[in-house]
């Protein structure tokens, strides 16, 4: 196991309070431009306008290179970062926490990121944007941040555990 430039007994605390700094950065900017990244892909697909889409790859590349950070800096606690390169679709991802396959981990992400995207595009405004029109007073946007954080607690709760025993039961963990 590679210990890296943090020891562990640091970075237990360090890697907390960096992440707080870099969401309120992150959720500072958002507020400041306007953020949304269905907005991005509506005005790039009906006018062509590529604002707001840059700010959307703009985030998923400045994610990943927070990811490679910490990698670097605690590599223990990240020990399988590159499982999606090395390993086969269908066998369980070592260390992961229901112990799935990268398969059942691509269907978890893409059949509620779909629903999600859904019900954003009716509210008006993707997730982060919705969460900082809240902040900024709006009842509609307050309503749906509310039932975000309620459904994501309920799922935890009462749906993940079955979803993932059938996931198993289909052949997709160990």
């Amino acid at each position: 196991m590679a210990t890296g430039i943090l020891p562990m007994e640091i970075a237990v605390y360090a890697v907390p309070v960096v992440t707080l700094i870099l969401g309120l950065l992150i959720g500072y900017l958002a507020q400041r431009s306007g953020y949304c990244s269905i907005g991005g892909f509506r005005d790039f697909a009906l006018f062509r306008h590529t604002r707001l889409l840059s700010g959307y790859l703009t985030l998923i590349l400045a994610s990943f290179a927070g990811y490679l950070l910490f990698w670097f800096l605690v590599p223990s606690s990240m020990e399988h970062f590159f499982w999606a390169f090395t390993s086969d679709l269908f066998v369980p991802i070592p260390g992961a926490p229901a112990g799935l396959s990268p398969a059942a981990y691509l269907l978890f992400s893409a059949v509620p990121g779909f629903l999600i995207g859904l019900i954003a595009v009716l509210l008006g405004g993707c997730p982060i944007r919705l969460t900082v029109m809240a902040s900024e007073g709006s009842l509609k946007a307050a309503w749906f941040f509310i039932g975000m954080c309620v459904g994501s607690i309920l799922f935890a709760a009462l749906v993940s555990g079955w979803v993932v025993a059938l996931m198993k039961t289909l052949g997709f963990g160990a």
